[in-house]
C-alpha cells in the first residue's frame, strides 16, 4: 500500500513538474522579439510621416508602413542631443551625468550595466550590427559587427570579436553601401539563431550623419526639384531672434563643401566640386541648403529601403507578429531652421526623437500618442516587453501603457536636458520643456576647467511659447505676459535638477557661472 502510495506521489510530481516545465516554454514563446533600428541624426522633418515642408518630398515607404501598423511617438525627446551620451543613456537608462558619457570623448565602459546585458543574462540572444561609437568594447551582446567611431558610407569596415581593438583600430573591410551592408549582417544573424528563443537585436545605421552619402540607385533623386526653404533659413541669430548665440550655420558646411573640393578632407561628401566662394550670401546659403537637404533625404531613402528588407524578413519567416520593431535616430537635426545644420541644441528640431513602434500582438495600428517620452526611457519598455523589472539605477519609465492609450496618470508632464559641450557657436546649457512653454540657461561653462571661460555673448535665459510659436523665432524672455510663468518654470527646472539628481556637485565652476546667470 505504501510502495502504490509513494508511486502515485511520484507520479503527480512528474505531472506538476512537467506541467510548469511547459508553462515556463509557452511563457518563454510568448516574450516578444525585439528589433530595435536606429539611425544617426535621420531628424523628423525627413521622415515625411511628421508632416512639414519635405512631406511629399520623402522617399519613406517603410518608415510608413511601420507607422500605419503602428504608433508613432510625437513628443519624444533627447536628453544629451549628441550621438555619443544619446547612445548612452539608450543602453543604460541614465542621464550623462550618471552613466559618465557627456560629451563625444567620453566612452561607455564594458562594466557598465546596460540592458542587452539584463536581456542576455534573462535568455535574449543578443546581438548588434552597425555604429556603437561608445569607443570601449560592446558587451551584452552574443555577437556584435560595429563600425570604428563613425566608420565609413562605402566598403565599411566592421569590427567583431575576433578583431577588436579600441578606438578606431581592429575590423576588417567589408564591400558596399554601409546600410545594405549592416541590414544583411543583421537578418544573417537572425537567420543562424535559435529561433524557439526570443532575440533582441540591435541594427544601428551609420546614416544619415554627415557627409550624408548615398547609394548610387538614389543618385538621381531629387535631380530637377528646388526644395522649399525653411521659414527660418536667414535667421541671423540675435539680431533676428533674440537668441543669445549666433549658431553652427549652413555657412560653415559650405566652408566644408569648398575645402573638400580642392584637397584632401576628414570625409568625403557626395557629388563634388561644390563651390559658392563667387556668390553672395544669401545665394550660397540658399545652393548649400539644396545640396546639403538632397544629399540628405538620398541617404535616408537608404535607410528606408533597408527597414523595408528587415520587416520583409519578419514576415517571410513568420516572426512579424511577435516582434516589437522601433525606429528611431538617436538625436534630431536642423535642415536649415535657424539657417543650421547639424545638432546639440535644446531647440525642437535637434532635441526631438522620431520614434515609430509596430507591435502586432499588443499594440494598435496606426495611431499617435503625444506623452513625453525620453530616450532614458528606451530601456525600461525593452525590459518590460521581456517581463524583467528594471534595475534601481535606470532613471526611465516603461511606456507600454502609454503605446496602448492608458497613460498612467502620474507620467511626465515635463522633461529635463542638459548639453554639457561648451562651444561659442554652441554653448554649454539645460532646460526644461513642457507641452506649451520651454526654458533654457546658456551657462556656457565646460566642463573640468580650472577657470571661467569667456564668451562673445551675455549667459542667461531663453524662453518660447510653443503653441504661438512652434518654430522658436523669438525669444520672450523678457515679455511681460510670461513672467509669472517664467518664474514658475525656473522654479520646476530645480525640481528636475533635483529629481535626477544633477546638482552639478564636484562642477564648482559650473554652479558659480550658473548662481551669477540665475536672475
Amino acid at each position: 500500500m505504501k510502495t502504490q502510495l509513494k508511486l502515485t506521489s511520484f507520479i503527480l510530481l512528474l505531472f506538476l513538474v512537467t506541467v510548469g516545465c511547459e508553462e515556463m516554454s509557452e511563457e518563454e514563446a510568448e516574450r516578444p522579439n525585439i528589433l530595435f533600428i536606429m539611425s544617426d541624426d535621420h531628424t523628423s522633418q525627413a521622415w515625411g510621416i511628421y508632416g512639414g515642408i519635405l512631406e511629399d518630398l520623402v522617399h519613406n515607404p517603410n518608415i510608413e508602413r511601420l507607422a500605419e501598423n503602428g504608433v508613432v511617438l510625437d513628443n519624444c525627446f533627447c536628453t544629451n542631443s549628441i550621438c555619443v551620451p544619446s547612445r548612452a543613456s539608450i543602453m543604460t537608462g541614465q542621464y550623462s551625468h550618471k552613466n559618465g558619457v557627456y560629451t563625444l570623448g567620453d566612452r561607455l565602459e564594458p562594466d557598465s550595466l546596460n540592458v542587452a546585458k539584463i536581456l542576455q543574462e534573462n535568455g535574449y540572444q543578443t546581438a548588434i550590427f552597425g555604429k556603437w561609437h561608445l569607443k570601449k568594447e560592446p558587451s551584452g551582446f552574443d555577437k556584435y559587427m560595429v563600425l570604428p567611431g563613425q566608420g565609413l558610407y562605402k566598403n565599411p569596415v566592421l569590427k567583431t570579436m575576433d578583431n577588436w581593438e579600441d578606438e578606431y583600430e581592429g575590423g576588417k573591410e567589408y564591400k558596399g553601401f554601409s546600410s545594405d551592408v549592416i541590414a544583411d549582417f543583421s537578418i544573417e544573424w537572425l537567420d543562424s539563431i535559435d529561433p524557439e528563443k526570443p532575440f533582441f537585436l540591435m541594427c544601428h545605421f551609420k546614416a544619415t550623419h554627415e557627409p550624408f552619402d548615398y547609394p548610387d540607385r538614389h543618385k538621381v533623386l531629387y535631380q530637377d526639384i528646388e526644395i522649399p526653404y525653411p521659414e527660418s533659413l536667414f535667421d541671423e541669430g540675435p539680431e533676428t531672434t533674440g537668441r543669445l548665440f549666433k549658431g553652427q550655420t549652413l555657412e560653415n558646411l559650405g566652408t566644408r563643401y569648398n575645402k573638400a573640393s580642392i584637397g584632401p578632407w576628414w570625409c568625403e561628401y557626395p557629388a563634388l566640386p561644390f563651390i559658392t566662394e563667387d556668390l553672395g550670401t544669401d545665394e550660397a546659403r540658399k545652393k548649400i541648403y539644396q545640396k546639403f537637404v538632397k544629399d540628405f533625404m538620398r541617404c535616408g531613402a537608404a535607410i528606408d529601403d533597408n527597414i523595408g528588407k528587415l520587416l520583409d524578413y519578419l514576415e517571410a519567416t513568420g516572426q512579424a507578429e511577435n516582434t516589437v520593431v522601433i525606429y528611431t535616430a538617436d538625436q534630431g537635426y536642423f535642415l536649415g531652421e535657424h539657417g543650421f545644420f547639424d545638432k546639440r541644441m535644446i531647440y525642437e528640431e535637434s532635441l526631438r526623437m522620431p520614434f515609430v513602434i509596430s507591435y502586432p500582438n499588443e499594440i494598435k495600428e496606426n495611431q499617435r500618442i503625444d506623452d513625453i517620452i525620453l530616450n532614458i526611457d528606451f530601456p525600461s519598455l525593452f525590459l518590460d516587453y521581456a517581463g524583467i523589472e528594471q534595475p534601481k539605477s535606470m532613471q526611465g519609465s516603461s511606456f507600454r501603457a502609454n503605446l496602448s492609450g492608458n497613460t498612467p496618470s502620474d507620467w511626465r508632464e515635463t522633461m529635463y536636458y542638459r548639453y554639457w559641450t561648451n562651444q561659442d557657436i554652441r554653448p554649454a546649457h539645460f532646460g526644461i520643456r513642457n507641452h506649451r512653454y520651454k526654458l533654457a540657461m546658456f551657462y556656457a561653462q565646460p566642463l573640468n576647467k580650472n577657470e571661467i571661460v569667456e564668451m562673445p555673448f551675455e549667459r542667461g535665459w531663453e524662453f518660447y511659447d510653443l503653441e504661438k510659436d512652434p518654430k522658436e523665432l523669438h525669444n520672450a524672455i523678457g515679455d511681460a505676459e510670461y513672467q509669472d510663468i517664467i518664474l514658475e518654470m525656473k522654479a520646476e527646472v530645480i525640481r528636475q535638477r533635483e529629481l535626477y539628481g544633477d546638482t552639478d556637485e564636484g562642477h564648482d565652476l559650473i554652479k558659480k557661472v550658473i548662481e551669477k546667470s540665475w536672475e
